[in-house]
């Protein structure tokens, strides 16, 4: 998981921690957002498509795709655009994708690790509704590799909301952080199923339920409106780079 770096408030003054957004690279790589060190932050008073977006290269395949501009929310009520590093030119040798049967891919990995999934980009599901948040997370552990996610007809008593061969997962779509209990109950289901368990929250977590899931590496991800979740613990940077085969 990226480290926090401090973000100052133009109004108040005030220093928050922030942590960079990782997302999935067409490659199968996680791809944290560059924040700039000591960059100015930019309050957003008018939003607009072009200014919502940067450009970022991959480190590990070389691509330059346009990701949304990380974003910081101060207590005061200020919203501010955190500036990242321009891109870098590429480098001649990453200029394509190996294929991953040549010995150029496999040697990206060091011996005896297992090689990062390959995947085309995830197409996310932009966020108005309740709804909307569970196909998201349908759709993204879909792209993971388990291909028969479905959504539960009825939910649960334990509050599972989407099930598959090898995963269950629960997805919080309140504005208030997931609390420790709705994290143990769906490590609990994953256990019965003998089935990963995946957390999907809009709000993101509690400090306790964050630390009981990095006990029972159980992933979490924090879902953002334009349908892209993004993980908050290492556990989910493993899901992201493995995907279903991981298990």
């Amino acid at each position: 998981m990226a480290d926090s770096v401090p973000v100052r408030c133009p109004t108040c003054r005030r220093e928050n921690a922030f942590t960079p957004p990782t997302f999935p690279c067409a490659c199968g790589a996680p791809l944290t957002m560059p924040v700039l060190r000591g960059g100015v932050p930019v309050e957003i008073l008018h939003r607009t498509w072009q200014a919502s977006w940067v450009e970022v290269r991959c480190e590990v395949c070389g691509r330059l795709d346009e990701w949304p501009a990380p974003e910081s929310g101060c207590a005061c009520g200020t919203v501010v655009r955190v500036p990242v590093v321009p891109a870098p030119g590429p480098s001649p040798s990453s200029l394509t994708l190996p294929d991953a049967g040549t010995p150029a891919a496999r040697s990206t990995a060091p011996p005896g690790a297992r090689p990062a999934v390959l995947r085309p980009a995830f197409r996310p599901v932009t966020i108005r509704t309740a709804r909307d948040c569970v196909t998201a997370a349908a759709q993204y552990l879909k792209w993971l590799g388990f291909t028969d996610v479905s959504r539960a007809q009825e939910r649960t008593a334990a509050g599972v909301d989407l099930r598959g061969t090898g995963v269950v997962a629960q997805v919080d779509p309140t504005t208030r952080s997931t609390k420790l209990r709705e994290i143990e109950c769906v490590w609990l289901n994953g256990l019965n199923d003998s089935a990963i368990a995946v957390f999907f929250s809009l709000a993101g977590y509690a400090r306790d339920a964050r630390a009981r899931a990095d006990e029972l590496h159980l992933p979490l991800f924090v879902m953002d409106l334009t349908g892209t979740p993004q993980p908050v613990n290492d556990p989910a940077d493993e899901l992201i780079k493995y995907g279903a085969t991981g298990r």
